[in-house]
């Protein structure tokens, strides 16, 4: 890799509104107005991004809890966010004992049979980032063993992760992107070698992200380029993403399948 210069830290809530854009966009999560978040974020809305994060069901209680247990006082403080979907050392400060009653609280009664895996998986390693989330907690990875839902398990699942990867070119609002994405081969989930693929950063010339170049590593989130990465912040989320492939793959010795309800 080559090394990228370091950035001034963007504000946690304009941070948080890149890399949740995408799926809100999808209306996956967040508030129904999709097109506000997206003003509000592109403007740097402090006050109206706070409002609207809260909206967001899934990540909202995973930055409190790396915050209230890192001693952070603010869920959108920039390490926070940070922490949450790209990585960094501050979730390693995030002890078992915080996660597994942040689980307890949230997924005790919805997961029903699954919850005692939810629990293996967090002692196993787990910590509140986005890729214990898409991998450990959401229902998709039970699909790879259908047949008929396998694909679009695999897609979600790859789409979903926050995913990395090289700025070839840039074409306007459009940019083609080297990247690997995940493959599945009927037991476990890996990450194949990188492919291009063309994602947006912007529409109509009006985008959240920083300004890119050839080269450029990004983080994706669906097919959104979500800011630039530092090298640094690549292996964080090469490092976390890959912890998390390797619980679900060990899980129940069976891989994916052992997750199946």
């Amino acid at each position: 890799m080559t090394a990228t210069t370091t950035r001034t830290a963007v504000p946690g809530p304009v941070l948080f509104a890149r890399y949740a854009f995408p799926p809100n966009r999808h209306g996956y999560c967040g508030p129904a107005d999709h097109l506000a978040f997206f003003e509000s974020g592109t403007a740097g809305d402090d006050r109206g991004l706070r409002a609207m994060a809260r909206e967001f069901a899934g990540a909202w209680p995973y930055l409190e809890l790396i915050a209230g247990a890192t001693g952070l006082p603010d869920p959108l403080d920039h390490r926070a966010v940070e922490a949450y979907w790209v990585g960094s050392r501050l979730l390693d400060r995030v002890g078992v004992t915080h996660v597994a009653g942040s689980m307890e609280e949230r997924f005790r009664y919805r997961a029903g049979p699954r919850f005692g895996r939810l629990t293996a998986e967090v002692l196993a390693g787990g910590v509140p980032h986005h890729s214990f989330a898409v991998f450990c907690v959401y229902p998709w990875t039970g699909l790879l063993g259908d047949d008929r839902r396998a694909a679009q398990a695999l897609t979600v699942l790859d789409m979903c992760r926050i995913r990395w990867g090289r700025v070839v070119h840039v074409h306007g609002d459009r940019v083609e992107v080297a990247s690997r994405h995940l493959g599945w081969d009927g037991r476990r989930l890996d990450l194949g070698s990188p492919r291009p693929e063309t994602v947006e950063r912007a529409v109509d010339g009006l985008g959240p992200g920083a300004e890119l170049r050839p080269g450029d590593w990004v983080a994706m989130h669906w097919e959104w380029v979500c800011d630039r990465l530092t090298d640094a912040q690549v292996r964080a989320l090469s490092h976390y993403t890959a912890r998390h492939l390797r619980i679900l793959n060990d899980a129940a010795d069976a891989g994916p399948l052992g997750l199946l309800a």
